[in-house]
């Protein structure tokens, strides 16, 4: 990933915070050679730098990519900026558009799970905390047991031990002071993504869950 200095985020609470805020993950692995993306939601454990999720069995991504080396892309808030929200334009007009956004790389190596407890385990643990906020929250133990057996069967669990998160965090610190607060009063005006943009411009430490 191309990454200028004044975009790169090294806070790696941060970097947790964007993964945990925004979980699905593009998951780039190569398969046969060629690049291949697969959407993934994926659970970042923190204390042991490990990222946890599943994929359908009849994937072929948890044989191909056991014991490789792969790429998970966490995509945060994200918008379009009008080169007309900068002041600078009306003195110079040399400005052009460009594109505000939050990603986290977490580079890694994937390993694949088959043992029922374990996969019982996580997928109870992301229905848990994805369910939470409802006001009566689903849960695994709902289901017949018989049922999630089967359902569990027809997965498989990778683990991928994290060896480098990147950030990048483009909110055009590289304009002046006015013209990033233009971007931010710009994007203020239009729907719940580019506001959360908003919010990251005017403050780029605000915590991506608040931000959304």
């Amino acid at each position: 990933m191309y990454l200028p200095s004044h975009f790169e985020q090294k806070d790696e609470t941060a970097l947790c915070a964007l993964m945990r805020a925004h979980p699905l993950a593009a998951l780039v692995t190569l398969q046969g050679g060629t690049p291949t993306a697969d959407h993934v939601p994926l659970e970042y454990d923190a204390a042991t730098r490990t990222l946890r999720g599943h994929v359908a069995r009849a994937n072929p991504l948890w044989q191909a990519a056991a014991g490789h080396g792969v790429l998970a892309v966490f995509c945060g808030p994200q918008a379009y900026v009008t080169p007309s929200w900068y002041p600078s334009k009306a003195q110079t007009h040399k400005v052009v558009p460009t594109w505000n956004y939050t990603v986290v790389h977490a580079h890694g190596t994937l390993r694949a799970l088959e043992e029922a407890p374990w996969l019982h385990a996580l997928v109870s643990r992301l229905t848990e905390h994805h369910e939470s906020p409802r006001g009566q929250p689903w849960a695994v133990a709902d289901a017949p047991a018989d049922y999630v057996q089967q359902m569990l069967r027809a997965i498989v669990g990778i683990e991928i031990a994290v060896e480098r998160l990147v950030g990048k965090w483009k909110l055009s610190q590289n304009r002046s002071e006015p013209d990033r607060l233009g971007v931010a009063d710009g994007l203020d005006q239009g729907a719940s993504a580019s506001r959360a943009v908003a919010r990251l411009v005017r403050d780029p430490a605000t915590p991506p869950e608040e931000a959304a």
